[in-house]
């Protein structure tokens, strides 16, 4: 391997890797020729979520940051060593040059200063960073998604399991003139504080409606894809040419969860991440000899990559009641096994499978242009793998059978159930470790709302719109005015960015109307942010209402609830046999 980045085998010492300069007399690092490299891509547009529409010119609220491109560099090549000097006549040189030790070597290296091996090592880290991106593919999915990633926020990622047959080996798999629809789909939710996560499967037969979508073309072109009632959630990828970002859209429409982002991947990547972890460990009651996805295993512990990892996660008609419920069970076990050895000691210390492992990864996945850079996707993966194992639950969507088929062959969403799922997860509750989470809440409460109230005719308030529904500014001022009797308040519009959650800001002389307001609206604390006032429609102080996409209406409360309802669920720390 060479010094681009690439990592070092095992037997290349790094002295070897740096040539004497005789132009300068400096040490520099030799680049040997590597293949070429894909280009780096160019600023990526940035476009935020829609928001509703208002009356007024919006105030500027917050200014966004701007990512900006490091310009590709290009890679010298080899250098050309000096050659050896003329011996005295008379004078032997030895066969053999005695061995420097290790500490010699590296103060050769260095130059005499620890900066240069600094410099070194991130220079070569820096050109193995753009070749990881040049491994990843990106989709610009506009709206559907957030602008860029959030590492103080808890965050959603759609992940998709396409059933595309492209690649070596596939094309034996079933259709294979399938344009790849969203086989496997999970909701990956990562909660603020980082303390647990969610990772809920949405079954591929059930029965949805498919939003409008508006896809962006790779010359920057724009096309809107009609949205269909009553279709299979899986044709909510490919079909009619919809891509990741309309499936986006599909899961908030359904769970009125907004996504953040996707992770995309095809049969390929199941079993070049296996492979390069040296395969998981996974479990089955009793022996499988599948026929249709030839997985053959016999009972107890096995560890399977490659081609029997795939087979694994295709295999329905072994287990349970051979349908897709039963399916995304199994791939359940088997994602949690792929995590615990990902995150291992085995796979963190040893370089060359974390070569091997970045490798795929990268190949193996699509994600869209706010996560595209390699810095930003090791930014996502820091951001994980602070989350224990233990407090990692994998649940499925509510269903019930279809009552409009006589076969049932498709599911529709339990209402009874899934609205309380979908509110925990939106909600950033924990379906494991709530009490430490509920201690949390409790005493962000008793610091931001504990103290006096205003009375309700005391509180000056300026609503914006910052991602509800339209009309959801002028909704709330009604009800302030009509219901509450808070009669200084006024309706300026859109706010100038869109938030997720609602907030409150507040200057400290007016704490007492923002806990009154806090009250009236059920916001938690986290809601109120400490800071400056703005001037009202009186030419007075007032507080700042910014409606998110977390508003549910005027009056109804966004206090998250204290506990997630009982589902059927595990955990990513724990072995489950496939039955």
């Amino acid at each position: 391997m060479d010094a681009q980045g690439r990592g070092r085998a095992d037997d290349i010492d790094p002295a070897d890797q740096w040539v004497l300069n005789p132009n300068t007399g400096d040490y520099e690092l030799r680049l040997q020729a590597s293949a070429p490299q894909s280009p780096v891509p160019g600023p990526r547009r940035t476009a935020s979520r829609a928001g509703a529409t208002g009356v007024a010119t919006p105030r500027p609220r917050t200014v966004p940051g701007q990512d900006r491109e490091v310009p590709g560099t290009d890679l010298p090549g080899p250098r050309r060593r000096r050659p050896a000097p003329e011996e005295p006549p008379g004078r032997r040189r030895s066969r053999t040059k005695p061995k420097k030790s290790r500490g010699k070597k590296i103060m050769l290296w260095t130059g005499g200063g620890m900066a240069f091996v600094l410099v070194g090592v991130a220079g070569a880290a820096y050109f193995y960073l753009k070749h990881l991106e040049g491994n990843v593919n990106t989709t610009d999915v506009g709206s559907a998604g957030a602008s860029g990633f959030s590492k103080d926020d808890a965050f959603n990622i759609l992940i998709i399991g396409t059933d595309k047959r492209t690649g070596a080996g596939n094309q034996g798999y079933g259709d294979t003139g399938n344009v790849g629809h969203a086989d496997t789909n999970i909701l990956l939710h990562v909660s603020k504080d980082r303390t647990n996560a969610t990772a809920m499967s949405i079954p591929r037969d059930l029965i949805v409606d498919i939003p409008d979508c508006e896809t962006i073309k790779d010359d920057g072109s724009k096309e809107v894809i009609s949205g269909t009632q009553g279709q299979r959630f899986n044709t909510s990828l490919g079909q009619s040419g919809r891509d990741p970002g309309c499936t986006m859209r599909t899961v908030e429409t359904v769970t009125g969860i907004p996504m953040d982002h996707f992770m995309m991947a095809d049969f390929n990547a199941v079993k070049t991440l296996t492979t390069a972890v040296d395969g998981v460990n996974v479990c089955v009651e009793k022996a499988v000899n599948d026929k249709e996805s030839k997985l053959n295993l016999p009972a107890g512990t096995s560890k399977v990559e490659g081609e029997q990892a795939l087979a694994f996660v295709r295999t329905r008609h072994s287990f349970g009641n051979q349908g897709d419920l039963d399916r995304i069970k199994v791939q359940q076990q088997f994602l949690g096994s792929l995590m615990r050895k990902m995150s291992s000691g085995d796979t963190l210390t040893n370089p060359s499978k974390l070569l091997k492992l970045a490798e795929a990864a990268t190949k193996a996945l699509t994600v869209d242009k706010a996560i595209g850079k390699v810095g930003t996707l090791k930014d996502v993966a820091l951001e994980l793998k602070k989350v224990p194992p233990k407090n990692i639950t994998f649940t499925t969507v509510p269903v019930v059978d279809n009552p409009a088929e006589k076969v049932k062959a498709t599911v529709v969403v339990d209402e009874t159930r899934a609205p309380q799922v979908f509110s925990a997860i939106k909600d950033d509750v924990s379906f494991t470790a709530v009490k430490q989470k509920q201690k949390k809440e409790k005493a962000a409460v008793a610091a931001r709302l504990k103290g006096e109230r205003s009375a309700a005719a005391d509180i000056r308030v300026n609503v914006y719109n910052g991602g509800a529904p339209a009309g959801s500014a002028q909704e709330t001022l009604n009800w302030l005015q009509i219901e509450e009797g808070v009669l200084k308040s006024s309706q300026l519009g859109n706010a100038e960015a869109p938030l997720s959650k609602t907030t409150l800001e507040y200057s400290p002389d007016q704490a007492d109307q923002a806990r009154k307001l806090a009250d009236l609206m059920g916001l938690p604390a986290s809601a109120l942010k400490p800071g400056e006032s703005e001037e009202s429609a009186q030419g007075l102080p007032a507080i700042v209402l910014t409606l998110g996409k977390d508003f549910k209406g005027a009056g109804v409360s966004l206090t998250a609830p204290v506990a997630a309802p009982d589902v059927d669920k595990s955990t990513a720390d724990k072995t489950v046999c496939a039955s």
